[in-house]
């Protein structure tokens, strides 16, 4: 039974204050014609369908169109809500939509019943479990200690009885130690939100999102398809990929392929003096001209008006720096800087070690967490 993973589709994103609403229409297309070629048995979407949980009209009118021209190709679709997502959001119209093939996780209620289709070596059943954290679990298993993902994630996956004569498939949207991350993803409030990859060891596939890179977690089985654009451009050089996943006999290990994504505009960087930078000569059939641009100027002294220059030629500037002598000798990155960089609780980790000369215990990185995450909940 061939599968087609998505994840991450972040719709409705802006980066460096460019829409992206053009570039993922055009993605979408291409997917489909991808489904087209692939002619998959059904299509799994791991979460972040969009990039705020309140997202804007036309992300929403854009991923209505998409679900309803695969709903036009006769597949099961599996949606889960990930962490950017609102789960209400994604879970509305669900019943009405399962009868047209379109199935969406529905907000996480402690229990999870699995889809199930048939080929000629059985059942495959896909478990849909939308992003959650230890707080959403807890409140369903009172008798149980959660203090953690893996904690919450494998809590989670007990209460779902796999049976593990059949095949079975799980979409999640999770970090799970070990896999590489990039600057677009959003780092969980606590710091300590990775699962450790044992506890999926039942299924027989586990689609991941989350990571905005394609990679496996320590099996083959287990993988997240990465974003189909690049999002920030610590991505600049990654390959951007769909995931197919061909299931096969029971017991065997599933046939992986990744099928390329082209975008309209890819991202890069060039660099160099403004005077050669704005030379015909150079720029005329540059091949990055139109991609989403990082410029780094080496002149020594700041030119006026630089950005508005540049994208008179190079349209798609996002961001300039300079590397000169003077940001040389600054590169330091200031205090402020490290800390919009870091987590609540990595913040508490580092405060905790200067006021007291070591690092916290387990134990009171345990409660720490607990208690960060019993505050966010509150909040939101």
């Amino acid at each position: 039974m061939k599968f087609i993973h998505l994840s991450d589709l972040h719709l409705g994103k802006r980066v460096n204050e460019f829409s992206m609403l053009e570039e993922q229409s055009a993605i979408l297309e291409q997917i489909l014609g991808i489904i087209d070629m692939e002619s998959p048995d059904g299509i799994l979407i791991a979460g972040d369908i969009y990039d705020k949980s309140v997202p804007p009209a036309e992300a929403v009118m854009l991923f209505d169109d998409f679900l309803a021209k695969l709903s036009e190709r006769n597949l099961q679709v599996f949606i889960i809500s990930g962490n950017h997502d609102s789960p209400e959001r994604i879970a509305f119209g669900s019943r009405i939509m399962d009868a047209r093939g379109i199935h969406l996780s529905p907000v996480y209620n402690g229990e999870i019943q699995p889809f199930s289709m048939t080929d000629a070596y059985g059942a495959v059943n896909v478990y849909m479990l939308p992003f959650i954290k230890p707080a959403h679990v807890r409140r369903y298993f009172e008798n149980k200690e959660i203090v953690t993902y893996t904690d919450a994630v494998k809590t989670a996956i007990e209460a779902m009885h796999v049976d593990p004569s059949e095949r079975n498939i799980l979409i999640t949207h999770q970090f799970v130690t070990g896999a590489s991350r990039r600057d677009s993803e959003e780092k969980s409030v606590g710091g300590t939100d990775n699962v450790d990859a044992d506890v999926f060891n039942i299924f027989d596939y586990v689609a991941l999102g989350h990571i905005h890179s394609a990679q496996k977690c320590s099996s083959e089985k287990i993988r997240y398809c990465g974003t189909p654009l690049k999002y920030s451009f610590s991505e600049m050089n990654d390959l951007k990929s769909l995931t197919v996943a061909e299931i096969g006999e029971p017991g065997t290990l599933p046939l992986i392929r990744t099928v390329p994504l082209t975008p309209l505009y890819d991202m890069g960087e060039i660099r160099g003096l403004f005077s050669e930078l704005t030379d015909p000569s150079y720029y005329t059939d540059h091949p990055k001209k139109n991609h989403y641009l990082h410029i780094v100027l080496t002149d020594e002294t700041d030119i006026p008006e630089a950005v508005s220059r540049l994208r008179l030629i190079y349209p798609n500037l996002m961001n300039l720096d300079y590397d000169n002598t003077r940001t040389r000798m600054n590169a330091e990155i200031s205090d402020l800087e490290k800390a919009e960089n870091l987590s609540i609780f990595e913040l508490f980790s580092l405060f905790y070690e200067e006021q007291n000369g070591a690092g916290m215990s387990e134990e009171q990185s345990a409660y720490m967490q607990k208690l960060i995450e019993t505050i966010e909940e509150k909040i939101i």
